[in-house]
């Protein structure tokens, strides 16, 4: 049994039944519309998102018809967000698989985008779970606030510590605390509870963040994406902030010069992975990432064990320790 699969165990029956619920929130009358969405069906992610909001819920209490909304909304929007993205960074894969974007091309790709924007509004509207979808709206809005952010910053080039946070808080952190906050929400949980674990998603969604980070300065057959893109991409992530902070003026200069360049060759990329590993940026990037998951899992100590908490701790621990 992998991983994952053990960390399932105590939310198996609800992810089971969650699948057939989201399938029936992608259901429509328009032919060309369901191959779409089936396509996406079939190459699902590992539904890290649910499991953060159904575990969260059943630790605290009670997984009920709230979660399920709960998670077919988050799932529904961060779907938009993905095929959106694709349009954008004119990508043509995803986990492996053609994106929307190579097989239906871009005004097509923004319209399922769209659609499922708007299916994940009128579900909650439906269920008339007005907080959960504010919960979620907010975390979009926070989300397209970061990528906008990580535009703007990358064309200086340099950003420091406090701007990278300030980018990764809201693009990713966002929708990992609208789960694990509607989780608590939807077990009934008082407002203080709610937002102590928006908190606590906010940390494990940072963390997770430095993760995605830290595998790009590794080896890409383990990972299954190429090392160095982000480099390539100009996006400067904290292994190389924390790198350069560490630095002597003269290599700093000569790394600045070659991470602005337009194209790199395999050398050039691989001269900026090495500089991050000699200065100490990847080992401290990794310290920063372990204190965020630490100082989550301490928010979960005064709760109860059950097994959902334990998968819970588990599932907090899967999002550093993955390998891609």
């Amino acid at each position: 049994m992998d991983k994952l699969e053990t960390i399932r165990q105590p939310i198996k029956e609800e992810l089971s039944y969650f699948e057939g619920h989201f399938k029936n929130t992608m259901n429509t009358k328009v032919p060309l519309l369901n191959i779409i969405l089936k396509y996406m069906i079939r190459r699902k992610g590992k539904q890290i998102r649910p499991m953060f909001v159904f575990l969260t819920a059943k630790m605290l209490g009670d997984i009920k018809d709230s979660a399920f909304t709960a998670a077919s909304l988050i799932e529904l929007l961060h779907t938009a967000t993905l095929v959106h993205d694709d349009v954008v960074d004119d990508s043509y894969k995803r986990r492996g698989y053609f994106s929307i974007n190579a097989l239906w091309k871009s005004k097509i790709s923004v319209l399922v985008g769209d659609y499922l924007l708007s299916r994940g509004l009128l579900l909650a509207v439906e269920k008339k779970e007005y907080d959960q979808l504010e919960i979620v709206s907010n975390a979009v809005r926070e989300m397209s606030e970061g990528e906008l952010l990580q535009v703007k910053k990358s064309r200086k080039i340099y950003i420091d510590e406090e701007e990278y946070f300030e980018i990764i808080k809201k693009k990713t952190a966002s929708l990992i605390s609208s789960c694990t906050s509607c989780g608590a929400r939807a077990a009934g949980s008082e407002e203080q509870t709610i937002h102590k674990f928006h908190e606590f998603g906010e940390k494990i969604g940072m963390a997770f963040q430095i993760k995605d980070d830290l595998l790009d300065y590794q080896n890409s057959a383990k990972i299954g994406k190429p090392t160095g893109n982000d480099i390539r991409e100009k996006k400067v992530t904290l292994p190389l902030i924390y790198a350069l902070q560490n630095a002597e003026e003269n290599p700093k200069k000569a790394i600045k010069k070659a991470f602005r360049k337009k194209s790199k060759t395999k050398a050039e990329v691989q001269k900026i992975v090495d500089f991050a590993k000699q200065h100490n940026g990847i080992k401290a990037a990794e310290e920063k990432m372990y204190a965020l998951k630490n100082e989550a899992l301490e928010m979960l100590e005064e709760y109860e064990n059950n097994e959902a908490k334990k998968g819970l701790i588990n599932l907090v621990n899967f999002t550093v320790e993955r390998e891609k």
